[in-house]
Formats: structure tokens, C-alpha cells, sequence
């Protein structure tokens, strides 16, 4: 096996040394995630697996499913749903749909986009599903095709039940999928009011009127859960996604998840270090046309780093020599490994450059003998 530090001759050409950097954050949340989406990379994480209710964040898969059957054709956005006596009774954040009457789907996920609708929740549940509780098994089956494997869902409201719960990542997780699977709704959770029956609410999300490039996604709030918010936001070519829940006040929700959104901005970038098709090495090859190989990268390297991180990263090459031929274009023949302060270490395949043909079996004995007597390689 040959290993070789690379950070010198590859790496440091895309970082420049920076001094100092940011300490760990803490946060006052009981649960929080802070995810760097362009790069998958963990930016804070406080009890992000820990179970807890979700009050109105659920909402955002309920919006999932329904976006799902629109994507489908199985819903039309001037479909008209009927409003049930129970959706119509339904207690909390409201939409003020009117008992007996028909509410368009594209009202109803306005209803709970923007104000968080309980009986808009249900109307939508009992018109996709015939009722809530086959709304919520859907919701499930969903849940565990998008990865929340630490989840459960038994309404679509977020109305509180020990049965009913996740984790920030999973939260996370959905924020994420939101945004990249459904980029033609997604800019609804951005709208900052609605008027239905002639009654106008504003967006509960506080860091919409912010100016701090925030758009969306959904708020949360019960007693036992306390204050929550998943916020998603982009700046560039860079896009955040905050999970907090368990926090005190309105204001406090508001401040803090505008501190630490802020502060993953200020004090991370992302870096492309390496692209597809860089040649890290050359590995020599035993009875083949070439004597060596190169070995590439089969894909971009992108990195979430804070200051230190950049500064601090070491990069390492792994692969074992003389590689028998043939050998086959985009065969993995080695590792990168990437690492850095407070970071677990990353790891990308190198991959051979080229084919090499075998040599014919005269010239294999031939170097076979040449390797026996005069330790060359075949």
C-alpha cells in the first residue's frame, strides 16, 4: 500500500491560510441542526436525533404528499375539496375554511404554507386519502422513502400525540427534499400573507421579513414542544437549512435561529477543491502495454470548512502498486482522504485514468524474468 500526503502540491493551491476562526456555538434550542445543503455538510448539531414533538412542522410533509400527487397528475390545483364538520371544528391556527363548502387545493396549501392551517391540513387529508388516519400511513411510507427513518406521524397537523414525532435531522432532511424535489411550489413558503373568507394572516416564519435571504420554510409551536422553526435559507450559490425546536418565545425563536443562520453564512464557505478528471497520481502497472497509470477523480470535491478547517486540512492518496493489467478505465484503484479539525474524515474513490491492455504471454515471461533477476517491474 502507498500512501502520500498531497496537501501540499494539490490542495493548497485552492485554500488560502486564514487566521483565527470561530468557536463551537452554542444555542439555547433544545434540539437544532444546522445543514450546509449545497454540500450535505453538518454545521451545528445539538440533540439533532433526539425525539420530539414536531407541532406544526409536520405541515411540511403533509405539503409533501400533496405536492407528490399534483407531480403525479392525481390532483389538480383548481380541484375543489369538500370541507368536513371535523376539519371545520378543528382548534389551533386556522385557515377559516366554511363548514359544508368547497376550498380549491390551491387555497388549501396557501392555507397551510402561510397560515398554518389545522383545518386546511384536514380538508387536504380527507380529500387525498378519505381520511386523516390513511393520510397519516401515507405520510409514513413517504417519511421512510426520504431517509427520516427516526420519525412517526399519526394526523396531519402536528396536533400533539405521543405517537407523533421526529428529530431535527429528519426535519432537516425534509426541508432539503422540499426544496430540490418540488422547485415549483417551493416558492410558496416564501409568501409573506393570504386573505381567505375575507380574513388576511401574515406567514408566521419571522425570518421572512428579515431581509436575510430566508424563504421559507414552516414554524412550530405547543407546550410541550415549545417554540420551533425550520428555516431554509439561500445566499449565492450557498443554501442553509436551520432546524430548532424547544425554544421559549416567539422572540426567541425569532433571534436565534436568525444568529445561527448568520453565523453559518459568516463563518463557513464552501470550497471546490478538487474537480472530476484531476490526475492525483501515477501507479505503476505490472505486465500491461503502459508502465503506468493515472489515477483521477471520478467526481468534484466540494467542502463545507469553517477558517480553521481551511486552514488546518490535510489530504492523503492510498493505493496499492504495481496494478495488474488489464485494467479497465474508471476502475477504482485507490483513495483520497480528506481531513480536518472537528471534521470526520472524507473519503473519494481514484479511479483509473485510462485502459491498459495485458501485455502477450511472451512479453509477460519476458518481464516476469526481468523482475525475477533485475527486480523490474513486469
Amino acid at each position: 500500500m502507498r500512501a502520500r500526503m498531497i496537501f501540499a502540491f494539490v490542495v493548497l493551491a485552492f485554500l488560502a491560510f486564514a487566521q483565527g476562526g470561530a468557536l463551537a456555538m452554542e444555542t439555547t434550542a433544545r434540539q437544532a441542526i444546522l445543514l450546509d445543503a449545497t454540500t450535505g455538510t453538518v454545521l451545528l448539531d445539538k440533540n439533532a436525533d433526539q425525539r420530539m414533538p414536531t407541532s406544526s412542522m409536520s405541515k411540511m410533509l403533509t405539503l409533501y404528499e400533496v405536492f407528490q400527487t399534483l407531480r403525479e397528475g392525481r390532483l389538480k390545483l383548481d380541484t375543489a375539496l369538500p370541507v368536513s364538520e371535523r376539519a371545520w371544528r378543528l382548534q389551533g391556527s386556522k385557515m377559516f375554511v366554511e363548514l359544508g363548502g368547497q376550498v380549491k387545493v390551491e387555497d388549501l396549501i396557501r392555507g397551510v404554507a402561510i397560515q398554518s392551517g389545522n383545518d386546511a391540513c384536514v380538508v387536504l387529508a380527507e380529500g387525498l386519502a378519505g381520511s386523516e388516519e390513511s393520510f397519516a400511513a401515507r405520510m409514513n411510507q413517504t417519511a421512510q422513502k426520504l431517509g427520516m427513518t427516526s420519525s412517526h406521524f399519526v394526523n396531519s397537523t402536528g396536533w400533539p400525540d405521543p405517537q407523533h414525532f421526529s428529530t431535527a435531522r429528519d426535519l432537516a432532511k425534509l426541508g432539503v427534499h422540499l426544496i430540490k424535489d418540488f422547485p415549483d411550489y417551493y416558492p410558496l413558503f416564501a409568501e409573506t400573507n393570504f386573505t381567505y373568507h375575507g380574513i388576511n394572516q401574515g406567514n408566521r416564519n419571522p425570518l421572512l421579513y428579515r431581509n436575510m435571504g430566508v424563504d421559507g420554510i414552516k414554524t412550530g409551536h405547543t407546550e410541550d414542544a415549545g417554540y420551533g422553526l425550520t428555516a431554509a435559507a439561500k445566499r449565492g450559490n450557498r443554501r442553509l437549512v436551520l432546524v430548532v425546536n424547544g425554544l421559549s418565545s416567539m422572540q426567541a425563536r425569532a433571534d436565534e435561529s436568525a444568529r445561527l443562520l448568520e453565523w453559518g453564512f459568516h463563518e463557513f464557505s464552501v470550497y471546490a477543491l478538487l474537480r472530476a478528471g484531476d490526475q492525483l497520481d501515477r501507479a505503476r502497472v505490472w505486465q500491461g502495454t503502459d508502465k503506468d497509470i493515472p489515477l483521477t477523480l471520478g467526481e468534484d470535491v466540494m467542502l463545507t470548512l469553517s477558517r480553521p478547517q481551511r486552514a488546518d486540512m490535510k489530504a492523503m492518496i492510498r493505493f496499492d502498486e504495481p496494478v495488474p493489467a488489464p485494467i479497465t478505465k474508471g476502475a477504482k484503484l485507490g483513495t483520497l482522504i480528506l481531513t480536518a479539525p472537528d471534521m470526520a474524515p472524507i473519503e473519494r474513490p481514484l479511479l483509473a485514468g485510462a485502459d491498459v491492455p495485458r501485455l502477450g504471454l511472451i512479453d509477460r515471461m519476458l518481464g516476469s524474468l526481468r523482475h525475477l533477476i533485475l527486480g523490474e517491474n513486469g
